[in-house]
């Protein structure tokens, strides 16, 4: 009976079938645990011998076990390693490489072009409050030019900090331009500068092939003395010319908005395509922009810094123009994260 249990032990091939066997002959109602158990029953010196030789017989099969439990351990280890071996001459494994989203190429793309021009990029908060995204644009509440922004409102968001760091009161939104950066980054300079404002923005409305809830803009800011319409119309056509080539031209065209005034809705032509593509919108800083700015200013302690000076802003979809340049016919696609589409940009 115990050369099949040294047998069994042999030929174990898992620590599973090891432990199978333990119970079998050792476990509570094993086998040498029972013959132990009859011992009782045997007179006094045959007892003792055969309690000597089942201990005997224990031990052994203990050891075995013992035994071939560190060698089923080992073969597993040798088997582990041989499957995890790195072989160094082996070629590499060509971990595919991402590319650029088509808005992000556009982005910068446009911060290059004015970065040569001397702007620089600034961002702001996503989430905003009523004033700087409203009021102090010359759009306070009940005016009917707030109808030209369908606003995604929030409730009990955390607000973000002032230009200065200060706390803020008031509703909170998401912004529904870049315009707001205008207010935060005057409080918190004083001209003469020009900046760009890239950033996500976000209208509630119904979206389409032409329209999002979610999309991104370009804001330009120029503020200092003597800025003029001609200016304006200088920095865009400084753009036209980046984008298109030396043949391309400026189209401006009137247009309200609260915060400009003048304001104007501006084309380029597209000299290859033999087209206008109506990009955006501008003008000069509007007056009352200043006041609230200086207001502001006051309000913590600084001096008022825009008085007698003027300036012009700008603000164009980075969607829009990244349609136009690839020929992409719904903005929708730049949203959906189709792999198909995203790999046709990677050698853009």
């Amino acid at each position: 009976m115990w050369e099949e249990a040294f047998g069994a032990i042999a030929n174990a091939q898992d620590l599973e079938a090891l432990k199978q066997i333990r119970a079998r002959y050792l476990g509570k109602k094993g086998l040498l645990t029972e013959a132990m158990k009859r011992l009782k029953e045997l007179p006094l010196e045959e007892r003792k011998a055969q309690g000597q030789a089942l201990n005997q017989v224990k031990e052994a099969l203990e050891e075995a076990i013992a035994r071939r439990e560190e060698e089923i351990l080992a073969l597993e280890l040798r088997r582990a390693l041989e499957r995890e071996r790195l072989d160094p001459s082996l070629p590499g494994y060509p971990f595919p490489r991402g590319g650029l989203h088509p808005v992000t190429l556009i982005e910068r793309e446009l911060w290059e072009i004015f970065r040569a021009l001397g702007y620089q990029a600034v961002e702001g908060p996503e989430v905003e409050t009523e004033f700087f995204n409203f009021d102090a644009l010359n759009i306070p509440e009940h005016h009917p030019a707030r109808d030209m922004w369908d606003t995604f409102w929030l409730e009990g968001s955390l607000a973000p900090k002032g230009p200065l760091g200060e706390d803020l009161s008031g509703r909170l939104l998401l912004r529904t331009h870049t315009s707001p950066m205008q207010v935060r980054y005057m409080v918190a300079h004083t001209p003469p500068f020009r900046i760009v404002v890239p950033g996500r923005v976000y209208r509630y409305e119904q979206t389409d092939a032409t329209h999002e809830a979610v999309f991104h803009q370009l804001e330009g800011l120029v503020v200092g003395e003597g800025i003029r319409m001609a200016d304006l119309k200088g920095a865009i056509l400084e753009l036209a010319y980046a984008l298109f080539g030396p043949e391309s031209r400026v189209r401006f065209q009137p247009i309200y908005f609260p915060f400009v005034e003048p304001g104007a809705q501006f084309a380029l032509w597209w000299p290859e395509k033999g087209r206008w593509l109506e990009l955006g919108g501008a003008g000069m800083v509007h007056p009352r922009v200043f006041e609230a700015v200086d207001a502001y200013r006051e309000r913590l302690g600084l001096k008022p810094a825009y008085r007698g000076v003027t300036g012009f802003a700008f603000g164009l979809g980075v969607e829009r123009l990244a349609m136009l340049r690839y020929g992409i016919p719904d903005i929708r696609y730049f949203f959906q994260n189709r792999l198909s589409f995203l790999r046709q940009f990677k050698g853009v």
